[in-house]
């Protein structure tokens, strides 16, 4: 990110709801509004659009992205200060979370949900724009929005059908019910669960490993992922080939590859 550029690893840089710590290929991103279970207000959604627009692949390979302390990952949007909107205030309040969940869902590297306590309304869509989420047994997500006669507005209604299937979102998002992470594991809205307190080391621990390969076969195998959302099979693969073929003018596909035949480590460069 460019926010980190320069920053020693454990170096912390602060925004005044956000946090970015880097260490080594990866960087954590922590939403830091305790007080208020990590509530999205215009602000929060500024920052957090921010920094995952800044991201750049040659300096961090992937991104956890968690919630400050131990009830929430992000409760939702701030409805205490939504209530007296006008209609025009909270259209520009949805494209600032638009924003902020293309931003994360665009990033070129991978970034991982470690979802701690509640992940309600923009909440969930923050995981759901997040490449993998692992959930910790304690946590609860869903889409409560018209249960206070409001509904998602920051991409939830398209990215939980192409992530659960549209029968199960409907049902989710129609009936405002809250899951525990166990459904949420068994309908495909997260990718694992781990012990209560243990997501963000979980997420760490993939965000490691994925530092560990090749920094631009990773980012071409997501940018070729990401265009399978919103074009045909054969558009998608013809995109997929020319993404491959590329990776064969870098000098870490050279690398990996001697480094297979040789039985040894590759040292990747990121070039």
């Amino acid at each position: 990110m460019r926010v980190a550029k320069g920053v020693d690893a454990g170096e912390e840089i602060t925004m005044e709801y956000v946090r970015i710590e880097r260490d080594g290929g990866t960087a954590v991103v922590t939403v830091d509004r305790p007080d208020k279970m990590n509530a999205l207000n215009a602000q929060v959604q500024e920052e957090l659009a921010d920094a995952f627009d800044s991201i750049s692949p040659g300096e961090i390979q992937a991104v956890v992205i968690t919630g400050a302390g131990e009830k929430a990952f992000v409760a939702g949007a701030d409805v205490a200060g939504m209530k007296d909107m006008s209609a025009l205030e909270v259209r520009e309040f949805g494209r600032i979370g638009t924003r902020m969940t293309g931003a994360i869902e665009a990033a070129p590297v991978p970034v991982i949900a470690a979802i701690n306590g509640f992940a309600l309304g923009g909440g969930a869509e923050i995981a759901l724009a997040c490449d993998m989420r692992v959930a910790a047994e304690n946590a609860r997500l869903g889409f409560p929005e018209v249960t206070i006669g409001i509904m998602p507005g920051a991409g939830g209604t398209q990215r939980l059908p192409r992530t659960v299937g549209s029968g199960v979102a409907r049902e989710l998002i129609f009936t405002g019910r809250v899951i525990d992470a166990k459904e949420a594991k068994e309908i495909g809205l997260v990718d694992r669960v781990v012990g209560e307190g243990e997501a963000l080391d979980a997420a760490k621990g993939l965000a490691r490993q994925i530092a560990d390969n090749a920094p631009i076969a990773v980012k071409n195998a997501k940018a070729a992922m990401n265009v399978a959302r919103n074009t045909d099979l054969a558009s998608g693969i013809e995109h997929e080939g020319d993404l491959f073929a590329l990776l064969f003018a870098t000098e870490d596909a050279r690398e990996g590859m001697n480094a297979f035949s040789e039985q040894r480590k590759p040292e990747f460069k990121g070039c």
